[in-house]
């Protein structure tokens, strides 16, 4: 079925270091704005809209080095990610602890929407969906159940990637459609798992996961179908120590991305034998 790369969440440095590496693996011959698939979360839901973008790589890695004067430096405060934690351990199930998630995240919240969007709007080149096959995923704060946005859907993309990363206690659910959305990231840091019938597989994971119950990505690509062939980024020890504990603070996104690039020349030679270049 062809070639899907997976971009996780991980914050804006995180955002910084995946764009990072698409950019180092590009120097390396492998470019993977090709896939067949994109799909994003979170941050990676904003990554796979500037990747889709009609920019080259040299690009998008340019505007990750300019000063992050559009955006938020924020992260959820201790009490918020105590109680996302402990909904999600108490519940009978994902989907309810989800769904008590989504009922505590709008009062949690540290900025209003009116805030946020205008941050996720200067993140993406171009407010249109891209014609490549970019999905970005959600979860439903009411049910807790996980949803997908593509441009079929008929909805804004800023709005789409604003709920893709509305990560609870610090930006508000986003309304769509009469339906009120999160992170998804509290679903799964990748989703990877929503990338099950295609034959290749890449995944760049900036983060694992951080809350209880929540499958990591080695375990989501080993439950894939038998034969896809698949390859895991992660942060190397460098570009950890670049995010720290703060990868939603604009000051590291220089870094972070300057990391990624220089990690990408080790990760090249797996991913090109994984993407058939």
């Amino acid at each position: 079925m062809g070639k899907a790369l997976v971009l996780g969440g991980g914050g804006i440095a995180g955002l910084a270091w995946e764009i990072g590496v698409l950019a180092g693996l590009g120097d390396a011959g492998v470019d993977l704005s090709d896939a067949d698939l994109v799909l994003g979360t979170s941050a990676g839901a904003a990554a796979g809209a500037q990747l889709l973008s009609g920019l080259d790589l040299d690009e998008l890695y340019e505007r990750q080095l300019r000063p992050p004067d559009a955006e938020v430096a924020a992260r959820p405060g201790w009490w918020s990610r105590l109680r996302t934690a402990g909904a999600l351990l108490a519940a009978r199930s994902p989907e309810t602890g989800r769904a008590r998630v989504g009922r505590f995240a709008s009062d949690a919240a540290r900025f209003s929407q009116a805030v946020r969007e205008p941050v996720i709007a200067s993140r993406l080149p171009s407010a249109a969906w891209p014609e490549r096959n970019l999905v970005v995923t959600a979860v439903d704060a009411h049910s807790g159940a996980p949803r997908t946005f593509s441009r079929n859907d008929g909805v804004d993309l800023v709005r789409a990637v604003s709920a893709s990363s509305a990560v609870p206690g610090l930006w508000p659910p986003v309304e769509i459609g009469g339906r009120w959305y999160l992170d998804g990231g509290v679903r799964s840091a990748t989703n990877a798992d929503l990338a099950a019938g295609y034959e290749r597989v890449v995944v760049l994971a900036p983060v694992s996961p951080l809350l209880p119950r929540l499958p990591r990505p080695e375990a989501e690509l080993a439950a894939l179908p038998e034969g896809t062939r698949h390859a895991l980024v992660v942060p190397s020890p460098e570009a950890r120590a670049v995010f720290g504990r703060a990868s939603a603070d604009p000051a590291r996104r220089a870094a972070a991305a300057r990391a990624g690039r220089t990690q990408a020349v080790e990760a090249a030679v797996r991913v090109a034998r994984v993407w058939g270049v």
